[in-house]
């Protein structure tokens, strides 16, 4: 079994000249968060930029791309630098996206674009959990109310869309805001209930988990097309490694669930059962294909990329954090073989050529630090100054915000949101130089 360290505290993993010009790096892009014009003008440039305009919708109360997002980063930025009035800008970029919030009258639910990400926000900002109560125990009330009601929904279905139990727009995301914020009615009652139906969806019929999608329930439509029968997937954002590590955090937090913990060893060990070998090792596919059998040609599966969303990263952070949870070294092993195998891999084919945070190297770079933190093994320092170095390559001043996201046909787009954007980049920049806990990743369940 691994020895972990405190898991309050933080110690920088890159260091030295490299550590120097990320933190500069990480200021300078920062400091233009301060202007929300630019940030506007940015998101504006990007939409003549991108090839998915869709993509680039400014909503201010959400926190992969609106005003709760950089508010987080203000949240951040305000614990680093304590006497440079980040607080302020935060309040203002949170004043925004309540504004907004309160406009359209119901916000949808989700973590990255509702209520459960505008609510984590704010109790980012509150510091000692004082500031913003009133607001929070609104948006708690809200939320505890319709979690309960989705949660419900889920006992006793075969078959669901990825939607109803992801981290991005799923209960899996509305949890991991319930475990951030803490114990206390009704966020207590409304996470054991989260936790409860998915605990039903990883029971399995005829061998075929509950959590798996059906063909029409497929929202992506090249996917669609590709599964009619449908398929299980795998992403930490989109597929189970989500429910697996809200579930391992929530055991580890000692929060009491009926069935938490087989339910949890019964994920995990799906999810070690269907990782895939290639020439540099470990690796996990972006989905299993349905099958009425429950015969899965391993060998036939694709390679995910790199990344948190999809790939071993996500993956394997998930199953550390099971492993950890349950007592598993196993597990935890698996884990560390996989982040080996994603480091062995050329950059060309880890299929990250993005800076940025979903499906780029900042969130490769996050989950690297949280294992480096974890484990104390010195390659994951070393991969994480090697990250860090590559990140600062693609640093560009002359940029609106200095990181711009790339495209899947190399289009380069001046986004503005913390997911896709600089600013998430930034932020992964100062957790990997400074001694500051990131308690921001439960947002992207890394811890």
């Amino acid at each position: 079994m691994f020895v972990t360290d405190d898991r309050r505290t933080w110690m920088p993993q890159v260091q030295g000249d490299v550590a120097r010009r990320a933190l500069e790096v990480a200021k300078d892009v920062t400091n233009r968060l301060r202007d929300r014009e630019r940030l506007l003008a940015a998101n504006q440039a990007a939409l003549e930029q991108t090839h998915y305009p869709r993509t680039l919708h400014w909503e201010p109360y959400g926190i992969a791309h609106g005003d709760a997002g950089i508010a987080l980063v203000c949240s951040y930025l305000d614990a680093c630098f304590p006497s440079e009035g980040w607080d302020v800008v935060g309040h203002n970029y949170l004043t925004r996206a309540v504004q907004a919030a309160n406009h359209v009258g119901c916000p949808p639910l989700d973590l990255f674009g509702g209520l459960a990400g505008l609510a984590f926000a704010a109790r980012s900002l509150s510091r000692d959990g004082t500031r913003y109560r009133g607001l929070l125990e609104a948006i708690n009330e809200n939320l505890s109310i319709r979690a309960l009601g989705q949660a419900c929904t889920l006992v006793g279905r075969h078959g669901v869309a990825v939607s109803e139990f992801d981290l991005i727009t799923g209960l899996s995301g509305v949890g991991a805001y319930f475990l951030y914020r803490g114990c206390g009615p009704p966020v207590d009652l409304a996470l054991r209930a989260t936790l409860e139906g998915l605990v039903a969806l990883t029971e399995t019929t005829g061998g075929v988990p509950h959590w798996y999608t059906p063909g029409h329930l497929i929202a992506d439509e090249s996917m669609a097309r590709l599964y009619t029968m449908g398929n299980l997937n795998c992403g930490l954002a989109h597929g189970i490694p989500g429910p697996l590590a809200l579930m391992a955090l929530a055991l580890e937090s000692s929060v009491s669930a009926d069935g938490l913990e087989a339910a949890l060893a019964r994920t995990a060990e799906w999810v070690a059962r269907h990782r895939t070998f290639d020439a540099f090792g470990v690796n996990w596919p972006t989905v299993v294909p349905f099958s009425p059998d429950g015969v899965v040609a391993l060998g036939a599966l694709d390679s995910g990329r790199a990344a948190w969303c999809y790939g071993t990263p996500g993956v394997a952070r998930a199953l550390w954090l099971a492993g950890q949870a349950l007592g598993r070294g196993d597990l935890c092993q698996l884990a560390v073989e996989g982040m080996t195998a994603v480091y062995r891999r050329p950059l060309s084919e880890r299929r990250i050529d993005s800076p940025t945070f979903c499906h780029g190297v900042a969130g490769l770079l996050q989950v690297t630090l949280r294992f480096s933190h974890d484990t104390g093994l010195p390659f994951f320092k070393e991969a994480a100054t090697s990250l860090c170095e590559q990140l600062l390559a693609q640093y560009d001043p002359d940029r609106a915000l200095g990181f711009a996201s790339i495209e899947p046909e190399g289009n380069l787009v001046d986004r503005p949101g913390l997911l896709d954007g600089a600013p998430g980049v930034a932020l992964v920049l100062l957790a990997a130089v400074t001694d500051v806990w990131p308690a921001w990743d439960r947002l992207f369940l890394l811890s």
